[in-house]
């Protein structure tokens, strides 16, 4: 497989909320034909899903709930070369916006992958919430198509089924806007098996979002972290490209 991770975003910075870590990175990751698909949900009915230590991040007295599928390359510690059958696998997951100690950031309800290795991985270093699923995404006509089905044992079923594309040119989001708020965020945070939250780093450029559409003819994403969504058109972008890199995480405060 080869590496052609684009390693000039470490010199992209002036769009950052704050510097990027003292420390070395640790990870690197790219991310192909994103998906952001975002409901308005009931402030209330997020609020009891959030650990204590997090505070659900509202954009004008509104909370957002994001199903977010695409497929990704390079994923490898820093300094390893990609794997084939490793490195490279789709992937689908579940988000909300919270902030902790001063800064804004994402929290995952789950995520689920087409990799055992990163399903592992990710849950015993990381203490995020990742599933095994089996899923399908590839393009036809213009469209991606996109599959998937939980397979972890003991966990609540899962499935996402459709199809989306692009309808517009690229552009960054404009800082104060909506999309601004619902993609440029630069850490993680998720709670260790004592409750614990933690702060996992990120680092990529600006988000390139393009207007999408989408025909989604199953989604229980959200379901099955508890959250039932809205009957409403969901708030579509769609992202081809973006290479990032990540910490690893450590305690908030």
């Amino acid at each position: 497989m080869p590496n052609d991770f684009n390693y000039g975003i470490l010199e992209i910075t002036d769009h950052r909320p704050w510097p990027m870590p003292a420390s070395p990175w640790v990870m690197r990751q790219t991310w192909h034909d994103l998906l952001f698909a975002h409901w308005p949900i009931d402030v209330g009915r997020l609020r009891a899903r959030i650990p204590a230590g997090l505070e659900l991040d509202l954009f004008e007295g509104q909370a957002w709930l994001g199903v977010v599928p695409f497929r990704m390359t390079n994923v490898a510690p820093r300094g390893v070369p990609s794997l084939p059958g490793v490195s490279a696998f789709p992937e689908v997951n579940v988000r909300t916006y919270v902030r902790a100690g001063g800064r804004a950031g994402v929290f995952f309800f789950s995520l689920d992958a087409a990799s055992s290795v990163a399903v592992w991985t990710a849950r015993t270093l990381l203490h995020l919430p990742y599933y095994s699923a089996s899923m399908q995404c590839e393009t036809r006509d213009g469209w991606i198509h996109y599959s998937s089905r939980r397979t972890s044992a003991a966990a609540s079923p899962a499935d996402l089924v459709g199809r989306y594309r692009p309808t517009g040119d690229a552009r960054e989001p404009a800082n104060g806007t909506l999309e601004h708020f619902l993609t440029e965020r630069y850490c993680l945070f998720t709670a260790d098996h004592a409750s614990q939250p933690h702060r996992l780093d990120i680092h990529h450029p600006p988000w390139p979002l393009q207007p999408a559409e989408a025909a989604l003819t199953v989604n229980t994403m959200a379901d099955a972290a508890g959250v039932r969504l809205p009957g409403v058109a969901p708030l579509l972008h769609f992202a081809r490209r973006q290479d990032a890199v990540a910490w690893m995480p450590a305690p908030v405060g």
